[in-house]
């Protein structure tokens, strides 16, 4: 049933571009009209008409420790009772600002912002004016938010959407980025070969979560780090999704690669806005007031967004929490392995702890060529299937699932048993 989220979309599309705030939310890809939500608890998210889904969206990776956690929503409620926005400095900002420091291996120094796009289109900045270099280098299928250097070959709704760049964006501002496949070293050593006088940064996501989820190849994040500090190069970890996701420290933890810049976002505003970015000391004494290069906001640092985000990482930084949103994943990764066993459906799943992408291609998924090749109106299918049994997956077959603390064994079980309906249909059709 979806009568009121039907009347809420219609009434959306004269109203708002397509009906949507942000363009994957359209499912137009799912041949759908999008539900409405209403609220969220735990790992369950309820629409206008009643329907309670299992959630494997989370906002796409804050809730990490599930929808309006009882310590999260205390936190936020203390902080809204003291003044919602002060425009000036907060105790909170430096607690924040020194637990991330202690956690992020590569991080010395941080700066908070409002989302992700504002941290690594100020990293690029960073990074330029250091250099005094103007070319990037980026990853095909990548998103890093919608600045104009960054929408070239870029993942997520982009890629979603079939549009391989975007309008208004100037030819000569996307010539200054060089966008390679992702996991190929070579590609990066001859595009650095080529321009390397003129590269100032190699952005990536060091696990690519917006063609859906692509580890790195083992040399591929060293690599990277081996050329950047050859040439002069500043090697920006990308890490709003993966920052608190895939270990305490990031993916620079978990493959032992540190970047000169990082960019944070997600968790660590507790599903509020929220992004940050820092790195090296050198590097961030060059931003204003310290230094000449100029980045500001009025709500950087809001006290609501910083005392979700504290809240939330000290749930994090419990201990086993990571080893039990890596047990989740594992299970669920052997039921979809079997299921497509037994069913005969030909697919591949990418997993990194508590994020994955199941494709439906017999793969391997290595770089967003290989994403591509997957069988979209199958996933289509899947999505509605799914949707129908009470699963609530990313309306994308280019985007990661996200799991949080907050699941049960009982809704992994709904999601497997949903999905062996799925494939059996799927097969049949």
């Amino acid at each position: 049933m979806k009568d009121h989220s039907d009347r809420l979309f219609h009434q959306a599309q004269n109203l708002i571009p397509g009906g949507v705030n942000s363009p994957v939310r359209a499912w137009r890809a799912m041949g759908m009209t999008p539900r409405f939500i209403a609220r969220a608890q735990g790992a369950h998210i309820v629409d206008v008409d009643g329907n309670v889904l299992v959630d494997f969206i989370g906002s796409w990776g804050p809730m990490i420790v599930g929808h309006a956690h009882p310590q999260v929503v205390e936190a936020l409620c203390q902080a809204a009772a003291q003044g919602t926005s002060y425009g000036a400095p907060t105790p909170r900002e430096v607690e924040l600002a020194e637990l991330l420091v202690e956690a992020v291996p590569g991080v010395e120094m941080i700066r908070l912002v409002n989302s992700g796009t504002e941290a690594t289109m100020t990293a690029l900045r960073l990074a330029r004016a250091a250099t005094g270099r103007a070319k990037i280098i980026k990853f095909d299928g990548g998103y890093h938010g919608h600045a104009d250097t960054l929408l070239v070959q870029a993942g997520s709704g982009v890629v979603t959407q079939g549009i391989p760049g975007s309008p208004g964006v100037p030819p000569a501002i996307a010539e200054l980025t060089l966008s390679l496949p992702y996991n190929d070293l070579e590609a990066v050593q001859q595009a650095v070969d080529r321009h390397g006088d003129d590269i100032a940064a190699i952005i990536v996501e060091p696990v690519a979560g917006n063609m859906g989820v692509v580890p790195p190849k083992p040399k591929f994040l060293p690599g990277l780090r081996q050329v950047c500090h050859r040439h002069g190069i500043v090697l920006i970890f990308d890490e709003v999704i993966t920052g608190f996701r895939v270990a305490w420290g990031g993916a620079q933890e978990r493959y032992g690669v540190i970047p000169d810049l990082t960019c944070l976002g997600k968790v660590i505003g507790g599903g509020l806005p929220v992004g940050a970015y820092g790195g090296r000391r050198d590097l961030m004494e060059q931003m204003a007031p310290v230094g000449p290069v100029y980045q500001a906001g009025t709500l950087s640092g809001n006290p609501l967004a910083v005392a979700a985000g504290l809240a939330t990482l000290k749930i994090l930084a419990q201990p086993g929490t990571y080893e039990n949103l890596e047990a989740k994943g594992q299970f669920l990764e052997a039921g979809i392995l079997e299921l497509s066993r037994q069913t005969g459906l030909p697919l591949c799943i990418n997993r990194v702890g508590s994020m994955f992408t199941l494709f439906f291609t017999p793969g391997p998924v290595t770089d967003l060529a290989g994403a591509q090749l997957s069988d979209t109106g199958r996933f289509q299918r899947f999505f509605q299937e799914m949707l129908a049994q009470g699963v609530y997956p990313p309306p994308s077959q280019f985007e990661a699932w996200f799991l949080s603390l907050a699941h049960s064994t009982a809704d992994l079980e709904q999601a497997r048993a949903a999905m062996n309906k799925a494939f059996i249909k799927i097969m049949r059709a």
